[in-house]
């Protein structure tokens, strides 16, 4: 160390300074190589302060379901109820719809794609969703106007909400998503972003929308062939409006499921071994009798080891698929 230089003991950060550098790192850093730096990183990762914004989007596609359920059940108990987003992809049992709810009382950000959702449970959630500003329903195919609405009437303080669809998920239910128009216009009037993208809509579905939701800015109609809007009349009523699509032919958005669906049908593909806590607060992977990789299959660590399933690990999996699953 050079003459006169300070040393840092990054180790007595504060666990509030020490949580927000923590956050920034990818999931599988934080759950298994923090904790076993010192006593007081553990701590951190244990508690409450790395999990204020929750991101679990892309290893929740490639988990199985009861490694999924574990992992928010394991980093929702951490976050004491202050987590203020939360973003994960194909939740499917109605008891994980529940406990988010139940413990939803900071949530602002909820972003559920893919999900199994339906209108039941989206009736049930709704009321424990008060402070929600953006919500996330993609390709959820289960739910109609009636979660729309229930949506829109408990959570009053909605500024972004996001409905893109597959295009083969809605030609044969062209009446359904015409209602979800109109409870969007009914109950989510203070809109500023709105995504319903690849939807069987009609000219006049959107302009209910646009005559109700005065405050939008942001509107993506991508794929939603039936709306013709007249630019004259978007010019002299909501001049300040963004209006995407149409007429915008997005390739990738249509072909990237279709050749994907295959990939990922199994639901082991690229799994890894779930962690979990024991009790002095580190991460148990893996026994110690369990074999390092070698430098040329993977990255070598002291004292954990990283283990992928299925397919071949290219460098074009390795871009898609990371982070792993801890």
């Amino acid at each position: 160390m050079a003459e006169g230089s300070e040393v840092r003991a990054w180790e007595e950060l504060i666990p509030d300074a020490l949580g927000l550098i923590f956050s920034k790192l990818p999931l599988q850093e934080i759950l298994s190589v923090i904790p076993r730096v010192c006593k007081s990183w553990s701590r951190t990762v244990s508690g409450p302060y790395c999990w204020q914004e929750i991101d679990i989007d892309e290893w929740s596609q490639r988990c199985k379901p009861e490694q999924l359920d574990q992992m928010l059940h394991m980093l929702i108990d951490r976050s004491c109820g202050s987590f203020r987003r939360l973003s994960v992809s194909g939740l499917h049992t109605e008891s994980m719809f529940t406990f988010i709810a139940d413990h939803a009382g900071s949530l602002q950000r909820l972003e559920l794609p893919r999900s199994e959702m339906n209108d039941s449970i989206a009736e049930l959630v709704a009321p424990k969703l008060c402070n929600l500003t953006y919500l996330d329903v993609s390709y959820c195919s289960k739910i109609s106007a009636r979660a729309i609405e229930a949506f829109g009437k408990h959570c009053r303080s909605l500024v972004v909400f996001r409905r893109t669809m597959h295009p083969a998920e809605v030609l044969r239910d062209f009446d359904c998503h015409e209602e979800e128009a109109y409870a969007i216009a009914k109950t989510m009037t203070k809109l500023c972003h709105l995504e319903m993208s690849y939807q069987p809509l009609t000219t006049r579905a959107i302009l209910e929308i646009l005559s109700k939701c005065r405050n939008l800015k942001y509107l993506d109609l991508r794929g939603c062939w039936d709306v013709k809007l007249d630019e004259k009349y978007l010019k002299e009523r909501h001049s300040g409006l963004k209006v995407l699509g149409p007429d915008i032919v997005d390739r990738y958005e249509q072909s990237f499921w279709n050749d994907c669906a295959d990939s990922y049908s199994d639901s082991s593909v690229y799994s890894w071994e779930f962690m979990v806590d024991d009790e002095d607060g580190y991460e148990e992977a893996f026994d110690d009798d369990d074999v390092i990789w070698e430098n040329e299959n993977g990255i070598q660590l002291d004292g954990f080891q990283v283990r992928f399933y299925g397919g071949d690990f290219s460098d074009v999996v390795t871009g898609f698929d990371w982070p792993p699953s801890p």
